[in-house]
């Protein structure tokens, strides 16, 4: 059974790793991503299968501590107010279900940037300092960690578990956390558990790292959950067992693996015979779940009815 890396876990975030760990390879949890209050994605499956996604994901994005509204996009300004007031969403949904919760945070750089500035492409924030003692980045990085934490913490008064997934997609460089290289990466999500763990006391978190890139493991004594994003450039019927094998292969055999994020869901009839031990997936918000671009009706009826799913 495999046990939260955090010693001083509470009792549901220990009893929902082993449910993740019990699952792995005998089913999937279904999991839907959702940036607004309205959640029109899980409103969408509902109407098409008569069920629910087990796990839900909610963003985080707009409450950011460094959003800079001057001379901001329409399109970066509707994603903030379309996302306002998801924690409090996302607290009733945990207290009145049994449904499993995970975060995503999009975090508007600390320091400087413009329009989205999460993107490196729209800020000049400089992750490498936050690895060194007394710069202006450091001291921000850790403002807004706190900041953030005040936020979580009433999840952690009732101990409400989330699936914490910090500086996603590590892999890549179109964010300002994965700009310095996986490396970097690691090593500011290291600085988060430490003070998340030892200052904010937030032990209701499970962390979950998302990179399948081997130099950017932070370490088994970090880490509850492996998991990668996967968007393929056209369908095809998968259970990304190729995928899955790099994963682990770049990663840890001891944790249990998630698809984090995914534009096409797994087909569940290969999974239901590889048993290719994905713990849950999430499928990404609105044209990734609504309508038929990515995932057709007939597809999402099969996963929701299958016996190898889990959903509500």
């Amino acid at each position: 059974m495999q046990i939260p890396v955090n010693e001083n876990a509470t009792a549901n975030a220990r009893a929902l790793l082993k449910y993740l760990s019990d699952t792995a390879g005998h089913a999937v949890i279904t999991g839907q991503h959702t940036q607004t209050n309205y959640m029109e994605e899980a409103v969408y499956i509902r109407e098409k299968t008569g069920k629910s996604p087990k796990l839900r994901g909610f963003e985080l994005l707009a409450y950011s501590p460094n959003i800079n509204y001057e001379g901001a996009s329409f399109e970066c300004l509707k994603e903030i107010y379309d996302n306002r007031g998801t924690l409090d969403t996302a607290y009733r949904w945990a207290r009145e279900t049994d449904g499993i919760l995970t975060f995503t945070f999009h975090w508007f750089s600390p320091v400087g940037g413009r329009d989205k500035s999460f993107y490196t492409e729209m800020t000049d924030f400089d992750v490498s300092k936050v690895l060194v003692e007394g710069t202006a980045e450091r001291k921000a990085f850790y403002h807004d960690m706190d900041v953030m934490a005040d936020l979580l913490k009433p999840f952690c008064d009732v101990d409400i578990p989330i699936l914490w997934r910090p500086f996603h997609e590590a892999e890549g460089t179109w964010f300002w956390w994965g700009a310095g290289g996986p490396e970097t990466a690691r090593e500011i999500y290291k600085l988060m558990y430490e003070h998340y763990t030892r200052v904010h006391h937030l032990d209701n978190l499970l962390w979950v790292w998302n990179c399948y890139l081997k130099e950017g493991y932070p370490g088994d004594e970090y880490v509850d959950v492996v998991s990668r994003d996967i968007y393929l450039p056209e369908y095809k019927a998968t259970d990304y067992s190729d995928e899955y094998r790099e994963l682990i292969e770049n990663t840890s055999r001891e944790k249990v693996a998630a698809l984090a994020e995914t534009g096409y869901i797994p087909d569940i009839g290969i999974l239901e015979k590889s048993h290719t031990p994905w713990t849950y997936y999430m499928t990404w918000s609105r044209e990734f779940c609504i309508g038929e671009q990515y995932n057709t009706v007939e597809h999402l009826r099969e996963m929701y009815d299958s016996s190898y799913s889990i959903c509500e």
